[in-house]
């Protein structure tokens, strides 16, 4: 490792749904944060390691910041806000957009006298005319005081290559926190749990709210020269109606979910899985302490 090594931590902040664990999965080359159009996708800091021959930045990946409306959203913006003040430098990931409503103008409430530099992300940049980012970035530059300013797109790789340049400029020098080969510090059960519970989230659309969770019951590889993995996971919802929607039709959404997660968690886990799926209704377990800890949100990271 060269003397001039880089490595440090990194929030990545912003409103649901700016395109955080996208841009986030994009940096990394792998998929590690799972993606969905609805808001509160991110329920847990998620650690992942970008490693290049100039530095290691460890970007934690947090939920949301925004109003909590139940005890889950209470845990989830605790763990936001802490995160800032234990970084070397902060990501603001925003939407091209001149108007600043209400959320955003929290999170930059929130940025005031944090002490590290502040790189704003203008995302998405390809859902707007070229002309309409440089407005963009003028109203954004009034609210805060950014390090740096990047337009990009995650979802097409455009100017992304800049982001880990301008987050090496701000880190401390100093050895590598993992190893090179590291990409989360995620157990993998809970990465399974969480392409489980997307899968369910593309599936459903907008006919059940984020009020699902996923449990892995049992997670073991069979020996021999072919490899398999059995797992069983039990989807948690809150109403008896969702559970008839998730199951669907003779089974058939939950099959659609089923089919969808082995897919993707067969070309994660480089081996054939076989998947098995149930439904319980646990209901308002989003308001129970006990049940929040129960599918890995952690009181005592608060």
């Amino acid at each position: 490792m060269t003397p001039d090594f880089k490595s440090g931590f990194v929030a990545i902040i912003g409103r649901p749904n700016v395109g955080k664990s996208t841009l986030m999965n994009h940096l990394i080359g792998q998929k590690i944060a799972i993606t969905s159009k609805k808001p509160q996708t991110t329920r847990n800091r998620i650690q992942t390691v970008y490693t290049c021959d100039k530095g290691q930045i460890v970007f934690l990946d947090t939920p949301g910041i925004h109003k909590a409306k139940n005890k889950l959203g209470e845990y989830m913006v605790a763990v936001a806000e802490r995160t800032l003040k234990e970084v070397d430098a902060i990501m603001w990931l925003v939407e091209p957009s001149t108007f600043i409503g209400a959320g955003e103008r929290h999170i930059a409430e929130q940025l005031q006298g944090v002490g590290v530099p502040v790189i704003l992300i203008i995302n998405k940049i390809d859902t707007v005319k070229k002309e309409e980012i440089l407005p963009a970035i003028d109203t954004y530059r009034k609210i805060c005081d950014f390090a740096e300013i990047i337009p990009c797109s995650a979802l097409r790789g455009q100017n992304t290559e800049d982001i880990i340049d301008s987050i090496l400029k701000y880190l401390p020098y100093g050895p590598m926190f993992y190893d090179e080969d590291t990409v989360t510090d995620q157990p993998q059960r809970q990465i399974v749990a969480e392409v489980i519970r997307e899968k369910a989230l593309h599936a459903l659309d907008a006919e059940i709210p984020h009020g699902i969770a996923v449990a892995i019951d049992k997670m073991k590889e069979r020996p021999g020269k072919n490899p398999m993995v059995d797992i069983e996971a039990t989807i948690i919802c809150e109403r008896d109606s969702h559970k008839g929607i998730i199951i669907g039709k003779g089974g058939a959404m939950l099959k659609k979910i089923g089919s969808n997660a082995r897919f993707e968690l067969e070309r994660m886990l480089d081996s054939k899985v076989n998947l098995k799926l149930w439904v319980k209704v646990k209901k308002d377990w989003r308001d129970s302490d006990f049940m929040i800890k129960n599918f890995g949100y952690d009181k005592k990271e608060i």
